[in-house]
């Protein structure tokens, strides 16, 4: 199975159509959006042929993207866990470092997906892979957008760089 990883999109609907037509590209079967949407108008393009889930990132005001994304995927609110193909993932925004080590350490994941630095970065630790698929640029973090895609078949995760 491959899913499509994706944050901190922050309502550039440029990014967006980027990431859905790399994940379209990639064939994916689930997306997994970290967080950082922002409002409901920029959910709504994610709507595709996969499986979508996403979480809320400190930037997503509008409660009304939970509404949003139900429609047509789902919402696990602060940070959820999925079991795909077998492979345990955690997702969460990313917000408290702390938080996303915990999960790294805990060892009751097979991978983490986390966002809000927008730099993308990709590690194994004990056992569990961390993947932060980056964002929309910032200077002095990562000066492109990118997103993951990750095999549950081998977990190998690759970064794709996308100019929109």
């Amino acid at each position: 199975m491959l899913v499509g990883i994706v944050s901190d999109t922050h309502d550039n609907l440029d990014l967006v159509q980027a990431a859905v037509g790399q994940f379209e590209y990639e064939g994916v079967d689930v997306v997994v959006h970290c967080g950082d949407v922002v409002s409901p108008f920029s959910a709504t393009p994610f709507d595709g042929d996969w499986d979508f889930y996403a979480v809320r990132g400190n930037n997503d005001g509008e409660w009304a993207l939970q509404d949003t994304v139900t429609d047509f995927g789902t919402y696990l609110g602060e940070a959820g866990s999925l079991t795909l193909d077998g492979v345990d993932l955690a997702v969460y925004h990313g917000t408290s470092e702390t938080l996303t080590d915990a999960l790294v350490e805990s060892g009751d994941y097979d991978v983490v997906c986390h966002g809000h630095t927008h730099r993308h970065d990709l590690e194994g630790r004990g056992g569990t892979v961390r993947v932060n698929p980056g964002g929309l640029p910032i200077p002095g973090r990562d000066d492109v957008f990118r997103v993951a895609t990750l095999d549950t078949e081998t977990l190998t995760v690759e970064h794709h760089e996308l100019n929109p």
